[in-house]
C-alpha cells in the first residue's frame, strides 16, 4: 500500500504513526505543505493521511497552500481513497465532506477523556467493553458533523471528538492518540498556552506518561483498520 501524508509545520510530525508504518511493507511519502512543496495527484497513493497544524481551515491569505490541499483532499474522498485526518486534518476532511468548521465553545488543551458513542462502541475501537479514552487534546476550533458520517466520541466541551464516514474508509479524529513525549515537549516549544478553563499547565501536560500505553492500543487498532 502506498501511504502519503501531509504535514502543515514542521513541529507536528506523524508521532507514533510513524513506527506503526515503519513495521509494514508499506510505501510512504509526504508533503511539508509549509515549505512551499506541491502535493502529488491523487493517483500516487492509495491513503492519505492528513495531520494537524496550528493554523485554521480558512486561513487562505496566510496560508495558500491550504487551496490546494483542500482540492486534493476532495479528489481522494471523491476516488475512494482512505483517509485519516487528526485535529486540523479531521476538520479538513470533515469541511470537504460538507461539515464547516468554527470556534469551539472552549480552548481544550491537555489531558481529558472522550467518551465513546453508541456509534463508537459498535466500531469496537473503545475497547469491549468500550470506555472512556483519557487523551491529548490541542484545538480551538471543531467541526459540524458531515451528512452520512458518524460521531464516533465526544469530550466534555466538544461534542464532536471522532468520526467516520462510509464505514470507516474516511476517520477523522479531532484528539491526538498519536502523541509522544517529545511531542509534547516540541509542541510546548512552539505553541502558547491560552489562559483558560480546560487548558492544562505544561507541567500538567508533560505529568501524563501513564496514558500513552492506552492511546498507543487505540491508535494501532484504528490504523489496522483503517491503512490495514
Amino acid at each position: 500500500m502506498r501511504i502519503h501524508w501531509l504535514q502543515h509545520a514542521d513541529f507536528e510530525d506523524l508521532g507514533a504513526i510513524a513506527p506503526w508504518l515503519a513495521k509494514r511493507d508499506y510505501t510512504v511519502t509526504g508533503t511539508r505543505l509549509f515549505t512551499g512543496e506541491a502535493p502529488p495527484p491523487v493517483t500516487a497513493f492509495d491513503a492519505l493521511i492528513v495531520m494537524g497544524g496550528p493554523m485554521n481551515i480558512y486561513e487562505h491569505a496566510h496560508h495558500p497552500w491550504l487551496v490546494a490541499e483542500k482540492q486534493l483532499i476532495r479528489a481522494a474522498l471523491d476516488d475512494g481513497k482512505r483517509l485519516l485526518g487528526i485535529c486540523l486534518g479531521a476538520q479538513l476532511i470533515a469541511d470537504q465532506l460538507g461539515g464547516p468548521v468554527m470556534r469551539n465553545t472552549e480552548h481544550e488543551i491537555g489531558w481529558f477523556p472522550v467518551t465513546p458513542t453508541a456509534e463508537g462502541h459498535r466500531s469496537g475501537l473503545f475497547g469491549n467493553p468500550p470506555s472512556s479514552l483519557m487523551t491529548c487534546h490541542w484545538h480551538g476550533d471543531t467541526y459540524a458533523l458531515p451528512r452520512h458520517a458518524e460521531c464516533l466520541a465526544r469530550s466534555e466541551v466538544c461534542e464532536q471528538q471522532a468520526y467516520s464516514y462510509d464505514r470507516m474508509r474516511v476517520v477523522g479524529l479531532q484528539f491526538h492518540p498519536e502523541v509522544t513525549a517529545a511531542n509534547l515537549a516540541e509542541w510546548l516549544r512552539h505553541e502558547r498556552l491560552p489562559d483558560a478553563p480546560h487548558v492544562q499547565s505544561a507541567r500538567q501536560i508533560l505529568e501524563y506518561a501513564d496514558a500513552f500505553a492506552a492511546n498507543r492500543s487505540f491508535l494501532n487498532d484504528l490504523l489496522a483498520r483503517v491503512l490495514g
